[in-house]
């Protein structure tokens, strides 16, 4: 395959209906939606969309492949995981160019998403002996303990900022515990999943890995099925809500990683190089901006404020977007004209409010990319608590600078957002950096470093940045349920 392959050449899925059941369905209406790519223009062809028939028919088949497989030893399961990672990775880089044409990503950063799932899917292989129960003592005339077991059908829905990522890295753990899965990929960006599912669907039981394409009605029927029993959610605070209000009707469990409008802070004793690549690397860039734990708020000390922004201009006034599929591109675009748009507004507001646009905010020159959603890394200094861009997410490249003296009022502004999810603390004071990450509400936080993810440490947000924590055994946990029994002796 060509290194700097242009759309033509991606490997896309054959199969675009809908997979259950271990099979490729036709959607009851046959109705179909078609997809683009978001750098061009170019239509990727039509994807199967489903309706709550169709639901219906794909949470029966994950509810008699949940039968079958919660019967399978913990050991064989494993197996079959580690096999299903290992494929990800023999094709990794054709599902990483699938996602770079259909979501905007550029590839060099998508054949690590590719990775990253299948370490997360072997990750949860490896504990499959490690759901266990405890024994009670009760006295020498009773044996009482618990079992961890299978909830039953669970339902993914996931994002179309790493649709391939969230495919993978996300169903390691409710498979390794015995459920069955449905996975709803993003409207977006379903073109990965579905190929995932040609790869990797016919290693496991018939009704076991599922994947149905489909709008909000497809959604809605999802949540609100009555064999399935948990929904887990990678997207906005309001689809986050209304999955919440729909599951309590049958009283699902839930898990939703949801939006943030992350902070930097960085002490006066920071390096100011350091600091401004920090805030560079943590707004993700090379996505566009499109990613929950961005950094999109910068909290610098005054001391350091104006070295610090000097750098940040300069660092992304290098930043050359150009075509995902190529692998010399550094920033791809983002997903679809309503996100253009959703951003070029904020930017318009962020003018409109007062704050002074010091870098980017508008569309390249470049004409190759004059088809696609592309728009220049946009740096905002001289931002107020109070503006739009300060408290809003935005989900776009836009950085919000702000300048603080007072730490108890930085404090005060770092938390007044209703989002918690991710905090950079930037000082060579380990005891300011014990303290600051004390006083950021927000569920994961980077000291002197940003933007990792660690396998093993939970992530997950405080506030409406969502519920429940992942990529960790805590992740494991949440997709069982506990049984106790007692044995009079």
């Amino acid at each position: 395959m060509n290194i700097h392959a242009q759309p033509s050449s991606v490997t896309l899925p054959q199969n675009r209906d809908l997979f259950y059941g271990g099979n490729w369905h036709v959607p009851s209406k046959n109705k179909r939606m078609g997809t683009l790519n978001p750098a061009t223009g170019e239509s990727l062809g039509e994807v199967a969309w489903a309706d709550a028939a169709d639901v219906d028919h794909a949470v029966k088949a994950a509810y008699r492949g949940f039968q079958t497989w919660r019967a399978v030893k913990p050991l064989e399961r494993a197996k079959i995981l580690r096999e299903a990672a290992l494929l990800i990775r023999k094709h990794g880089r054709e599902l990483a160019l699938i996602d770079s044409a259909n979501c905007g990503n550029p590839i060099r950063e998508m054949v690590r998403d590719a990775e990253f799932g299948a370490t997360s899917i072997d990750f949860f292989a490896g504990l499959a002996t490690e759901i266990k129960g405890d024994t009670i003592p009760m006295g020498g005339d009773a044996l009482n303990y618990t079992l961890r077991e299978p909830l039953g059908v669970v339902v993914r829905v996931n994002a179309y900022n790493h649709p391939f990522l969230f495919a993978t890295m996300k169903i390691g753990a409710p498979l390794i515990a015995g459920n069955s899965i449905v996975v709803k990929p993003p409207e977006q960006a379903p073109l990965s999943t579905l190929r995932l599912a040609e790869i990797i669907g016919p290693l496991f039981p018939d009704g076991v890995f599922n994947v149905i394409c489909g709008g909000r009605d497809c959604g809605e029927a999802l949540v609100a099925h009555p064999r399935v029993a948990k929904v887990a959610l990678i997207g906005s605070v309001p689809t986050g809500k209304a999955i919440l209000k729909s599951a309590a009707e049958t009283m699902k469990k839930v898990t939703l990683e949801l939006g943030g409008k992350n902070a930097l802070i960085a002490y006066p004793d920071a390096d100011p190089a350091e600091v401004a690549a920090a805030a560079v690397r943590g707004m993700n860039f090379t996505w566009c901006g499109q990613s929950c734990g961005s950094t999109s708020r910068a909290f610098l000390h005054e001391s350091i404020y104006d070295r610090v922004l000097e750098r940040i201009v300069a660092a992304v006034s290098a930043i050359k977007p150009g075509l995902p599929t190529d692998d010399a591109t550094e920033m791809g675009c983002l997903v679809s004209r309503a996100q253009f748009d959703k951003v070029m507004g904020y930017i318009a507001a962020g003018k409109a409010d007062g704050a002074r646009l010091v870098a980017g905010g508008k569309k390249p020159d470049d004409p190759k990319l004059s088809n696609g959603f592309y728009i220049e890394p946009a740096i905002f200094a001289e931002v107020s608590p109070q503006m739009r861009i300060a408290k809003e997410e935005i989900f776009g490249p836009v950085l919000s600078v702000f300048k603080w003296r007072e730490e108890n009022e930085m404090f005060e502004a770092v938390n007044a957002v209703d989002y918690g999810l991710t905090a950079s603390i930037w000082t060579k004071d380990l005891r300011t950096a014990h303290r600051a990450a004390a006083r950021v509400e927000v569920g994961f936080v980077w000291v002197n470093t940003i933007g990792a993810h660690f396998l093993g440490a939970p992530f997950g947000g405080y506030k409406q940045s969502g519920m429940g924590r992942e990529e960790s055994a805590d992740e494991l946990l949440e997709y069982t349920q506990i049984k106790n029994v007692n044995v009079a002796l």
